[in-house]
């Protein structure tokens, strides 16, 4: 991992490894947290994303940490999954928590994987963590790594907005994610969108399905 940025070196310490332990959550824990937040598990979401996308499909998650969102697409039938994580800690227990998924370490800025490698590449509340000055490389990483589909369940705001996060600034920012994408890349066309309004507030989320023309 040549870059290393501020945030990844958060990420890479003890407040990752913190992260970590608070949200080692179980697929009945993970389904249960997305019922209380939005009113929907997240296999529900999964589902409606994934609706007459083949379950053969090579699948890369950015960001997987423990491997949960993983178990849970192999819960639903897809069988040929992978993940990155930029945290050691978290890729051993995602190897202890699964099986037949292949997580290994590695950056969102340079993914160990050959162009158009996956059918699929998605992330979940992975990209809000990476500053706005360097979320376009991120980005394009994913772009060049995926021979069809871009899927993402990330924060949503109208503009950038930075959001204090458990008590520090310069972790976490909100925007249109998958407006970002289709500016950067001329190639994307936005498949379908569902706007995630939180129970308890006025927050919402956005989730979305980017497919290469």
């Amino acid at each position: 991992m040549a870059k290393i940025t501020e945030q990844m070196h958060t990420w890479l310490g003890d407040f990752g490894r913190e992260y970590t332990d608070r949200n080692t959550l179980t697929r009945e824990e993970m389904e249960a947290l997305y019922k209380q937040t939005y009113g929907f598990t997240r296999t529900a979401l999964n589902k409606i994303a994934l609706e007459g996308l083949d379950r053969s499909m090579r699948i890369l998650e950015v960001g997987a940490n423990v491997g949960v969102q993983l178990s849970l697409l192999q819960n639903m039938g897809c069988r040929n999954l992978y993940g990155i994580e930029l945290q050691s800690y978290a890729v051993e227990l995602a190897k202890s928590r699964t099986q037949n998924i292949n997580i290994i370490q590695g950056s969102a800025f340079d993914i160990p994987f050959k162009d158009k490698y996956f059918d699929l590449v998605f992330t979940s509340g992975v990209l809000i963590h990476i500053h706005p000055d360097d979320v376009s490389e991120a980005m394009a990483e994913i772009h060049r790594c995926t021979k069809k589909y871009i899927w993402g369940l990330e924060h949503y705001a109208d503009g950038y907005r930075e959001i204090i996060y458990r008590g520090r600034k310069n972790l976490l920012w909100n925007v249109d994610y998958a407006r970002s994408y289709l500016n950067l890349f001329p190639d994307l066309e936005l498949l379908q969108e569902q706007r995630l309004k939180y129970l308890d507030s006025d927050n919402q989320d956005a989730m979305f399905l980017l497919r290469k023309k």
